[in-house]
């Protein structure tokens, strides 16, 4: 049974209040990269806005989808990442949870709720058993929003070694280390480490069935929606880039007008890859070409992102690393969130795909 969608706002008028708060939302960034808070005040802007409800439900098609994931993260990589993992949270358990499950999802959603989804660990997270109950022992790592927002979905590893998603209360400030997060980007995310031991992992705290998180196609098929989010971050920097060049003498210069030609290109070839593969990774029948594209898509994205980054760096000089720059910020945010799982086995599954079939060949996009 899916989501009911009859009370939210539609897409287009969530997508549409999205638009105007990204100004608002990149103002806050200094304040945010300056102390590493976690961006509970642009949060609040995307509950009102119907965002985080908007999204989190099957109500948007696929491109719309994209479209919110990119303007979230043009407005902020790190809330992007929160929004992406919100998003990701919901569409594993419309897609494998019980009908209380859902109908819990979709209260929780209107009353503007923040999921998340921990997979990462140092050792394995274990399901243990005792007399009349089934309890977590270990932590997650780079557990984003750790203790800051509501519900996060972690993998267990049952007895006989199977994975298990279990729903868990992520809002313990006790349980969450914020200190375990020292880095120079993405500081907002607060993905310190979370200590699950004694949490509940039996009735309706598990979702889905051993293996679910990991099953194909959507496992690897879903990471187009990070890819959307980096896309945002990579023409925010395009546009400040831009914005420099027409405030400067440096754009009558034709050798900075042709880097930024060049990286102009790349960006918006890397988004008519994200489009296709949101659109592809959408079907019904979707299966191992759209993996290949998905994954390929990966590389597009990265190799933008750090080609637009060295060419900020070229044109706009030493000032572009002043940490008070809005450059700067978004350059740091930026080289740390394309720090996604096996980039380089990634790109290699999707060439061996493309080598065993031209996958795209009567695709009308390519």
């Amino acid at each position: 049974m899916p989501l009911d969608t009859t009370d939210i706002a539609t897409p287009a008028r969530a997508l549409a209040a999205l638009r105007g708060l990204v100004p608002t939302i990149q103002a806050a960034t200094p304040e945010l990269d300056r102390d590493g808070a976690f961006p509970d005040s642009a949060l609040a802007r995307l509950r009102e806005a119907g965002v985080l409800e908007t999204f989190g439900s099957r109500a948007p098609s696929a491109l719309e989808l994209m479209q919110a994931l990119r303007l979230v993260g043009r407005a902020n990589l790190s809330l992007g990442r929160i929004f992406e993992g919100h998003v990701n949270a919901a569409r594993l358990i419309d897609w494998y949870g019980t009908e209380a499950q859902r109908r819990s999802l979709t209260a929780d959603l209107a009353a503007g709720r923040v999921f998340g989804v921990w997979n990462t660990e140092t050792a394995p997270v274990r399901i243990v058993s005792s007399p009349g109950e089934q309890t977590l022992r270990g932590g997650k790592t780079f557990a984003t929003g750790a203790g800051r927002i509501d519900t996060a979905i972690v993998t267990a590893t049952l007895a006989d070694g199977g994975r298990q998603m279990v729903l868990i209360d992520a809002g313990q400030a006790r349980r969450a280390d914020p200190k375990s997060w020292p880095v120079s980007g993405m500081k907002a995310t607060v993905s310190g480490t979370y200590d699950l031991t004694g949490l509940p992992a039996s009735g309706e705290a598990m979702l889905g069935a051993p293996g679910d998180y990991e099953r194909e196609p959507r496992f690897s098929a879903g990471a187009w929606r990070f890819t959307a989010v980096q896309l945002g971050g990579v023409e925010r920097i395009l546009t400040l880039l831009r914005d420099h060049l027409v405030a400067s003498p440096s754009g009558e210069n034709p050798v900075h007008r042709a880097r930024f030609g060049e990286v102009l290109a790349e960006t918006r070839s890397a988004a008519l890859w994200v489009r296709a593969a949101a659109e592809r990774a959408a079907r019904d029948d979707a299966g191992q070409e759209e993996i290949a594209l998905v994954l390929m898509t990966r590389g597009v994205v990265e190799r933008a992102g750090l080609a637009v980054m060295e060419a900020s760096h070229r044109s706009i000089g030493t000032r572009s690393f002043f940490t008070d720059n809005a450059v700067d910020m978004a350059c740091r945010d930026l080289a740390l969130y394309l720090r996604q799982p096996a980039p380089d086995q990634a790109l290699d599954r999707a060439a061996k795909a493309f080598l065993a079939a031209d996958c795209w060949r009567d695709d009308p996009l390519w």
